[in-house]
């Protein structure tokens, strides 16, 4: 799943040599998770392979399950593109050193992320309690924002670093459990008549991104192709029609769900179905507030490294042309331009 983080050594993006050196052939890995989805749809029915002809390069799509291993990959140059969340993006191959650009702005969660407690009704009632999360992750960022939204710290209660299966597993047993989690482990700890929701992510609508992340210098063949696959399966997705419901059941088979769960998950996942709707997002004052939230929770956290003095230590760069942090050193773009082309019909 996307919310596992672990920070990867500074060195790693150093190792790696040329990217773009040998031939046209590139390589793109996706992890699963409801929005990232529709990768596997594209692989699958040969529409990734249809623009990559288009543009005469070959993309060769990879899953690879475990979600910190794809970004890590990535980061060390296997990989000229991966799925992963904004936070990620920074925290891992931006603070790595990879300069890296946020070519699809796929959606945000909706719901998909929350906060769930027995024995109490809202946040205020996690104080002294213990909280099991994955620590360093979105779901931590999530906790951040819902207690200072609140009026609260971490202080205020105990964080317990867990894994997605413990969090499972335990809740049910405890009756004073407190759990952070996503779906679709969230939607099954709900069912439990004891169990409240007290925070999710629709909270802070546009906070927690789903991104098709490219390496910068990557040529415009591959990110016009990436782009064409995916907004081809986002139109497909966005009708009623027979195809539409093929499409979703591929996806939820290929998740490991059943069609019902899948489709919920959906209903908390906001994906932009039209590429001028992503373009907008991008485009965005929203946007740098919410990195602005971002890279500080990352930073006062210790996810910059033991050596950075400061959270501008890296440059963020906006589709406007702003920078936010060292313009010197911009590891993390997001751009717009590709999004824009296939709203306007120029892909």
């Amino acid at each position: 799943m996307r919310k596992v983080f672990l920070l990867v050594a500074l060195a790693i993006a150093f190792v790696s040599g040329p990217v773009f050196a040998a031939g046209k052939t590139y390589n793109v890995c996706w992890s699963h998770y409801t929005g990232w989805e529709p990768w596997a749809y594209t692989d699958e029915k040969g529409i990734l392979k249809k623009w990559g002809d288009k543009y005469g390069i070959d993309i060769r799509l990879t899953l690879v399950n475990d979600y910190v291993e794809s970004i890590n990959q990535y980061t060390a140059g296997k990989y000229q593109a991966c799925t992963m969340t904004n936070m990620d993006a920074l925290t891992i191959p931006a603070v790595g050193g990879v300069d890296s650009t946020a070519l699809i702005v796929g959606d945000f969660s909706n719901g998909n992320d929350g906060i769930l407690i027995k024995g109490g009704r809202t946040i205020r009632d996690l104080r002294q309690r213990k909280i099991k999360l994955v620590q360093h992750s979105v779901s931590h960022y999530l906790l951040s924002r819902a207690l200072a939204i609140n009026g609260m710290r971490e202080t205020d209660l105990t964080l317990v670093n867990a894994t997605e299966s413990d969090i499972e597993k335990s809740f049910a047993a405890d009756k004073n459990a407190a759990a952070v989690t996503w779906n679709p482990i969230l939607l099954k700890l709900r069912r439990d008549e004891n169990t409240n929701l007290v925070f999710d992510s629709s909270k802070i609508p546009g906070e927690i991104i789903d991104l098709m992340v490219v390496r910068t210098d990557a040529p415009e063949t591959l990110k016009k192709a990436l782009v064409g696959a995916w907004c081809e399966v986002m139109n497909i997705m966005s009708t009623q029609d027979q195809l539409a419901q093929d499409a979703i059941q591929f996806m939820a088979t290929t998740a490991g769900d059943s069609l019902p769960q899948f489709k919920a998950q959906l209903k908390t996942t906001s994906l932009f179905y039209k590429p001028l709707h992503a373009a907008i997002f991008t485009r965005s004052q929203v946007l740098k507030g919410t990195m602005e939230y971002v890279r500080s929770f990352s930073f006062e956290h210790g996810l910059y490294g033991d050596s950075a003095k400061t959270k501008d230590q890296v440059g963020i760069a906006f589709a406007d042309g702003t920078v936010m942090g060292n313009p010197k050193n911009v590891k993390l773009r997001f751009d717009a331009t590709f999004m824009q082309m296939a709203a306007d019909g120029k892909l």
